[in-house]
């Protein structure tokens, strides 16, 4: 970390961050509460509770964020994409959760960079920051019980325990990135490159490990698609990790993770409308195959932003 950030870049930044893991957050309250069986109707309730509150959040977010993110974070798809708005409704109507879509039509609404004074927003961005935060953390804490539950054999859910893991990694890294931001801290953009290679290409594989083990057994070209980008992407973790440094750069292996990413990003988009289109046969709900393609989104736009800082 290097300098302090101006208040227009931490509003921008905070907003950006908000769009992005505040959606994910509400969506894995969704996930958590489909995943639970009648008996645990209280455990469902707390996901509910926990959706309500994050769509609060993503939403006072849309309505900051107007005229203020970048357009290059606007058109990367890590907040919304095409689909995301079917994979909603369809999502609703399989499960009869209430998802709040209108959050995604007002988003589709946003335009950047408009000319707003950011500084006038720091007040009431810090307070966002500062509620995720806290709500964040009551989340991980919900998670951890859920997964406590499960390896102790005392609750049953749909979702793998890896799922657990993997979702409340994401909101301790969520959490991570609002702290820094509140202490206006500015990016060493070589060692956030690093960091976010390490825990980026751990959730891809693992994404390729759920996509897996959720298609129908019949769907075995698929299935052995994701196998074989497991294995890649636990290749570029271990390289991030400090394996097999010698042989290859931080530049190398970041233009390496950006082919890759790529690649399944477009493998997760052609299997999102797969099954948004029923033409595709598991156990994925359309809503988290349109998540995993955002986070890849995501995933896209910090590398292609590395690669420019990195000058490759």
């Amino acid at each position: 970390m290097n300098g302090v950030l101006l208040p227009g870049d931490f509003v921008r930044e905070s907003l950006e961050l908000h769009l992005f893991f505040g959606r994910i957050m509400k969506e894995h309250s969704i996930f958590l509460e489909a995943g639970f069986v009648a008996k645990d109707a209280t455990f469902a309730q707390q996901a509910d509770m926990f959706k309500s509150q994050f769509g609060e959040v993503l939403h006072k977010a849309v309505i900051l964020a107007n005229g203020v993110v970048s357009e290059e974070t606007l058109i990367s798809g890590e907040s919304i994409t095409d689909k995301t708005l079917r994979a909603e409704q369809i999502t609703e109507e399989l499960s009869g959760i209430s998802i709040e879509s209108v959050i995604t039509t007002e988003e589709l609404r946003l335009t950047p960079n408009a000319g707003v004074n950011l500084s006038q927003l720091e007040a009431q961005v810090t307070a966002l920051n500062q509620k995720a935060i806290s709500l964040t953390n009551a989340l991980v804490l919900f998670k951890t019980n859920i997964l406590e539950g499960m390896l102790q054999c005392k609750l049953f859910t749909f979702n793998f325990p890896l799922l657990i893991i993997h979702i409340r990694r994401e909101a301790l890294f969520y959490i991570h990135q609002l702290e820094r931001l509140q202490r206006r801290l500015v990016v060493d953009f070589v060692q956030e490159a690093i960091e976010e290679e390490k825990f980026w290409n751990r959730q891809m594989a693992e994404h390729a490990q759920f996509i897996s083990h959720l298609l129908d057994p019949t769907e075995s070209d698929l299935i052995a698609k994701a196998n074989n980008f497991v294995g890649q992407f636990d290749r570029l973790e271990h390289i991030a990790q400090g394996g097999g440094q010698g042989t290859i750069t931080l530049g190398q292996l970041t233009g390496e993770t950006i082919t890759t990413t790529r690649a399944f990003r477009d493998f997760k988009a052609a299997g999102t409308e797969g099954l948004l289109t029923c033409k595709i046969k598991s156990i994925i709900i359309p809503l988290l195959a349109d998540h995993v393609l955002r986070e890849a989104n995501h995933y896209l736009r910090i590398l292609n932003r590395s690669k420019q800082d990195l000058r490759l």
